[in-house]
């Protein structure tokens, strides 16, 4: 199907009011429109429920990555982590519907290419891989997500080790580092190792890391770019067209934010 104008949307983190504002905004008509996210649909905004039902009746006009957040709840409805307090997820997690809404959350990726030259994550590109290497593993992971025994997969995925990739990784390492890199990676250390302890704007963070986007790679090309989420604390900032920061914040207080990846005109609403 063509469609009239694609949007990405940054993390909605359960604000449907901010959403439903932002889609007004953009005159968005999903028989006419194609919206995408780039994960953490659900968390700490104030109806997670309610945005998981909306989301999930906009039917193939819709598409999403898994973030951090989508995955927790996954592992929190299967008594494999207790909620937290910040969560925010009691009423999705006593609805009705949980298991139908769980079901159609598990069958999306943790990255996809939405077009030639644009792909989503939540957290970022591993600088060793490209944007090809990066959908390939994202199939790893949701194989077992997308399979009976995902539970499996759920008990195993928590964790910091490894932090460092290499493709002789197999099992359990190389499911948690796929999900560690697509989900939780903000910075890393100097030898290229992942670094999940700090979240700062990167002009406070200490010298002995970096963003995962100021790391060379050279496996992306310059006409490529990579969306993603999860890092509110960036503002945006990464001095590279090819990457494109879309979480802004709207959960604690900030803007909600949208690509129209046709125009590249970004929408926003403040909180």
């Amino acid at each position: 199907m063509s469609y009239r104008n694609t949007y990405v949307v940054g993390d909605i983190q359960g604000c449907y009011g901010g959403l439903q504002q932002l889609l007004e905004k953009a005159k968005f008509d999903a028989d006419k429109d194609k919206l995408y996210a780039v994960g953490d649909l659900v968390a700490r905004g104030e109806d997670s429920l309610g945005t998981l039902r909306f989301l999930k009746s906009l039917g193939s006009s819709f598409e999403t990555v898994l973030g951090n957040h989508d995955l927790h709840l996954l592992a929190v409805a299967n008594k494999v982590r207790k909620p937290k307090k910040a969560d925010n997820i009691q009423p999705l997690l006593d609805a009705p519907d949980l298991p139908e809404l769980l079901d159609w959350l598990r069958q999306f990726p943790l990255a996809k290419k939405i077009s030639a030259k644009h792909t989503i994550v939540h957290a970022g590109l591993y600088p060793h891989w490209s944007t090809d290497t990066l959908v390939s593993l994202s199939g790893e992971v949701s194989k077992q997500l997308q399979s009976k025994h995902y539970t499996d997969l759920l008990n195993n995925m928590y964790g910091n080790s490894p932090t460092t990739w290499s493709e002789k990784l197999k099992g359990v390492s190389r499911t948690r580092f796929i999900v560690n890199a697509c989900t939780r990676m903000r910075f890393l250390h100097n030898d290229g190792s992942l670094e999940f302890d700090t979240k700062t704007h990167p002009s406070q963070a200490p010298k002995s890391v970096k963003p995962w986007f100021k790391v060379a790679n050279p496996n992306l090309t310059e006409h490529e770019h990579v969306l993603f989420g999860h890092w509110a604390a960036l503002n945006s900032e990464t001095q590279d067209s090819r990457f494109v920061a879309l979480d802004t914040g709207y959960v604690w207080g900030q803007e909600l934010t949208m690509l129209d990846i046709d125009s590249n005109k970004l929408i926003k609403v403040h909180a």
